[in-house]
């Protein structure tokens, strides 16, 4: 299945909205866009899985990997998920306790606003 990937922006924080599943066949637009945005000199970053149904290692990894790029230029990026099948994924894997995770994107937003200020 493809995913759907948009940005729009709230003030200083970039949102990704994502729609669909992300896995190892639709990771790369995923990273594409954040890796736009991260290149750009955007920091503030909601990442809006609100409209997304599964999530794999590979999206996991892509998620992983531009927080850590984010945080080495002193940047942040919540997270806006309220599916069970992705919100358990990353309780699994423990990135709950490193992602700032939403039940909604306007809590998402407004915590990477306040996040650098």
């Amino acid at each position: 299945m493809s995913i759907s990937v948009t940005t729009s922006n709230a003030g200083e924080v970039h949102i990704v909205h994502v729609a669909g599943e992300i896995d190892v066949t639709s990771a790369a637009v995923l990273r594409d866009a954040l890796e736009a945005l991260i290149a750009d000199g955007h920091r503030r970053l909601t990442l809006d899985l609100s409209d997304v149904t599964f999530l794999d290692s590979t999206g996991l990894g892509i998620v992983v990997g531009r927080l850590k790029r984010l945080a080495r230029h002193g940047g942040t990026m919540t997270v806006a998920a309220s599916h069970e099948r992705v919100l358990r994924v990353f309780t699994i894997t423990g990135l709950d306790r490193l992602l700032q995770i939403h039940p909604d994107l306007e809590g998402a937003v407004r915590a990477a606003g306040a996040s650098q200020q």
